[in-house]
């Protein structure tokens, strides 16, 4: 129940934090498609704890293997079966809050939705590190997306704390410049100030949030379905699922309120090809739900991490009062690391749509 997105290009992951091992089920994905646990392994990297001073220490190469779906190099078009192994779990760390909620954690609510049962490993199944698995399968919708379509999903840190970066280019942003600082912030001089927010706040024993930016290019106009199944809706489902994510903007967002309707609206004119597109592009690339042709574009707000190393209050699972201090290895700010997840995201979701959009139109020819 729950840990399964998509209709016909379908992903269910699965693991806890410190079990044996995570990992993820990809149905749907069509037979041909040039697929290798290399290809996967690349958004991994970018995921993984320990790969710098600004992430968790925790130790995991989070080395990707593909056990079903791939033959001699290609997809078969059978579900796509992913394990990854958890190689530095240490569930010791937490016994002592086998008994506690942590504040602002899914301790509690897991409690009382299982009646008591829950995996109090690192939180188990609603640690971030069950994001690994959609990372991985969110690779394999890059390569179908890539192969099949052209489309092409970047990331980057748009904010830190009260630093924010820029305006980025979102028809020119490119991995390489998002990955050229440990933060994963293209602007040079924004990347630094986030840095010292985010040791900062280390020093301070404490986290910061931020929010991640995000543009899919080459998505054609037609992707999505009304009313119930719109793409930025089902693009916010995706993105509200990964933990610690509590808001969602597509295009303009919350800003488009404080302009008037005839600032806002995005003017047609031919694109010079015989089709059409957008003077600006307010609307994100979404208009009633649909792609329109144009960059898709939003962004994704994340609250500060809710393990932080100063003593807090609570209370145990017998209702009495107490406090606590955090141990372990944990992420000052998620930003980082949650880049590659909310491409997933994206991934996903586009990859769903596109396979929904070949399906609706089957041969039929357009209608002029």
């Amino acid at each position: 129940m729950g840990s399964s997105i998509g209709r016909l290009f379908r992903v269910t992951t699965w693991g806890e934090s410190h079990g044996p091992a995570i990992g993820a089920v990809v149905e749907g994905c069509p037979p041909g498609v040039a697929l290798s646990e290399a290809d996967l392994q690349v958004d991994l990297d970018r995921r993984r704890p320990g790969q710098s001073a600004l992430t968790t220490q925790r130790k995991e190469g989070d080395l990707v293997r593909i056990e079903a779906g791939v033959f001699e190099g290609t997809t078969t078009g059978a579900p796509i079966s992913l394990r990854i192994e958890n190689r530095d779990a240490n569930p010791g760390a937490y016994e002592h809050l086998r008994d506690l909620f942590r504040p602002s954690h899914a301790d509690f609510t897991y409690h009382e939705k299982y009646r008591g049962h829950r995996d109090w490993r690192g939180g188990g199944r609603s640690s971030a590190r069950e994001t690994a698995a959609r990372v991985a399968a969110g690779a394999v919708a890059r390569k179908l997306l890539a192969d099949r379509w052209g489309v092409e999903v970047v990331a980057w840190v748009d904010q830190v704390a009260d630093v924010r970066g820029p305006d980025v280019d979102v028809a020119a942003v490119c991995r390489a410049a998002v990955d050229a600082h440990a933060v994963r912030c293209p602007d040079a001089a924004a990347a630094q100030a986030m840095t010292e927010a985010i040791e900062a706040a280390r020093r301070d024993k404490d986290t910061v949030g931020g929010i991640v930016g995000c543009v899919a290019r080459g998505v054609p106009a037609g992707w999505g379905d009304p009313v119930f199944d719109k793409l930025e809706a089902d693009l916010a489902k995706a993105c509200l699922s990964i933990p610690a994510a509590k808001g969602f903007e597509s295009g303009a967002g919350f800003q488009g309120v404080g302009l008037r309707g005839s600032d806002h609206n995005d003017a047609f004119e031919p694109d010079g090809e015989g089709g059409v597109r957008t003077t600006t592009n307010r609307s994100g690339g979404i208009q009633g739900g649909i792609s329109n042709g144009m960059p898709v574009v939003f962004r994704v707000a994340f609250k500060p991490v809710a393990t932080h190393f100063q003593m807090q209050h609570t209370v145990d699972a017998k209702g009495r009062a107490t406090t606590f201090q955090a141990r372990g290895r944990h992420d000052p700010c998620v930003l980082p690391r949650a880049t590659p997840v909310v491409e997933a995201a994206a991934l996903l979701t586009l990859a769903d749509h596109a396979l929904r959009q070949r399906a609706n139109l089957g041969g039929m020819p357009r209608s002029r």
